[in-house]
């Protein structure tokens, strides 16, 4: 499963950079890799969406966040 964290707009409102939570398996490598392949058509579907709210879409620039990860690591650590 791939869970979108968090989203930050450049200040002109053209590049996106999306952080990913990947779980649930142990070909997060891989998973990651497909979404990054697929930017360009998630860049199309997301056009397709805001059209008329914004005049370019961003380029996406996808990220992992392993925060929960670590946050799981750590917590596991204190018990």
């Amino acid at each position: 499963m791939v869970s979108v964290t968090t989203v930050r707009m450049s200040p002109d409102l053209s590049i996106a950079k999306v952080y990913l939570s990947i779980f649930g398996g142990k070909d997060n490598d891989e998973v990651f890799e497909n979404v990054h392949s697929s930017s360009k058509f998630i860049r199309h579907q997301l056009s397709q969406i805001v059209k008329n709210q914004l005049r370019k879409t961003p380029e996406l620039h996808f990220y992992r966040d392993d925060s929960l990860d670590y946050a799981e690591k750590i917590e596991e650590l204190l018990k």
